[in-house]
This record gives structure tokens, sequence and C-alpha cells, in this order.
């Protein structure tokens, strides 16, 4: 009986390691290059053994994704439904963001590399919806943030969004977790820049 609880319960585990296995593999040789036996090999086992946990290539990076979105939207509606100002709530989205590329790298590669793809598949119209939802977010907050006079009056408020969007999210090809930096000391940085600017001021 002890030994069908603990193999019982080592299949969660087991079967977060696969789909972190395949997340990396996904990430380093794209979607439709991988195969089910090249994430079998890279995770040391056969691919047969491989679907007693996964159907298809199909279902286990929509796990990634979807589990990735889920915690992502997690955090950001935790930030807009906080009442913060707009100069906040932009430094507690690109921190989040970070947080999010700390936890889940691989899934932000395949979701920058792939999820134009996968969305014309009806089982990934949620990243379509996402999508939407991380826009209207942004630009809210960078419309309300300009309306309050938080933020220049002549900012182009659609430039500046794909600003953020791009520089914060384009760190996951370069981020590693547990480097000299935690995720919330580099969103420091990247905002002190982006807010603040980089050159002296002349006092």
């Amino acid at each position: 009986m002890k030994k069908t609880q603990v193999a019982a319960a080592s299949v969660p585990d087991r079967r977060r390691e696969l789909l972190d296995t395949a997340a990396e593999v996904f990430a380093a040789h794209g979607y439709n290059a991988t195969t089910v036996r090249r994430i079998a090999d890279t995770a040391g086992m056969l691919a047969g053994s491989l679907y007693y946990h996964f159907d298809s290539k199909e279902s286990m990076v929509d796990e990634i994704l979807s589990t990735f979105l889920d915690e992502l939207w997690q955090g950001y509606d935790a930030v807009l439904g906080a009442g913060l100002g707009p100069r906040e709530t932009i430094e507690a989205l690109v921190t989040e963001s970070f947080r999010e590329i700390d936890r889940h790298r691989a899934a932000v590669a395949i979701y920058q590399k792939e999820s134009r793809h996968l969305a014309a598949q009806p089982r990934f119209a949620y990243l379509t919806e996402s999508q939407r939802k991380f826009e209207q977010a942004w630009l809210g907050t960078l419309q309300r943030g300009v309306a309050e006079k938080a933020f220049r009056a002549d900012l182009d408020v659609r430039l500046a969004y794909r600003f953020l969007r791009d520089t914060v999210w384009v760190a996951a090809s370069w981020y590693r977790p547990g480097g000299q930096h935690s995720p919330e000391e580099i969103a420091r940085q990247y905002l002190s820049m982006v807010l603040d600017g980089i050159a002296v001021r002349d006092t």
C-alpha cells in the first residue's frame, strides 16, 4: 500500500519534470522541428513511455503555455486590481513580468516564437484572448497615466506599449534563473532606465 502511494505521488512530479524538459526542447528547436522522440531522448526515456504521460506534443505545449499564462494573469490581475497609480501599475507589471520570465523562461520563448502559428488552431484560441487582454492592460494603464498627468502629454502610448512589451519579454532570450541578479533587481534597473532615462540630468 505504501509503495503504491509513493509511486502515485511521484507521477505529478515526473510529469512536471517532463514538461520542463519538453519546454526547453521546444524553445531550442521550435515546435515544428520537435518530435516526441526528441523530447523522450532528452528526458532519457523511450518515446512510448512518454505517451504514458501525454498523448501528443500538442498536449505538452498546450499545458506548458496555459500554465505559464494562468500564472501570469494571476499576477497581472492582482496588480490591476490593487488600485495603484499609473506609474506604480507599470512598475508592478514590469516586475511581475520579470518574475514570470524567471519562473517560465522556456515557456516565454515558446510563446514568442510559436503563439501566432498555434493560435490558428481552435485548441489554442486562448492565446489570442490573452494577447488582447495583455494589450488592453498595458495600453489602458499608459492612457490613464497620460490623462492623470503621470506621463507626458505627448507620449505616443501605442509606441510606448510596444517598446515596453518588446524590451521586457525579449529578456527571455538571455535571462537565466539563478544568475547574478534577481528578477526584482533586473526590473528595478529596467524601470530606472525606462522611466527616468540613462543620461545625467543638468542640475
